[in-house]
């Protein structure tokens, strides 16, 4: 999700991480599923990516049901 919004914005990572002062690292890692962002850190990228209510409401609802599925499919 983060990587398809920053890339909405045309910025790089390296912007992302001077909007944000988030190492660019920890956007890597995050982008990747490698890490979950802290609630602080959440709300730097909401604010630098300028996501609306909406948008965040849809990926957790996304987020949701893919966490479902898959507990489904473990069974």
């Amino acid at each position: 999700m983060l990587r398809a919004y920053r890339k909405r914005l045309k910025i790089s990572q390296e912007e992302l991480e001077k909007r944000t002062n988030i190492d660019r690292k920890t956007i890597f890692r995050i982008e990747n599923d490698l890490n979950m962002p802290l609630l602080d850190t959440f709300a730097k990228l909401v604010q630098a990516l300028e996501l609306t209510d909406a948008e965040i409401a849809e990926e957790v609802k996304k987020s949701i049901r893919i966490e479902k599925n898959n507990k489904h499919l473990v069974r």
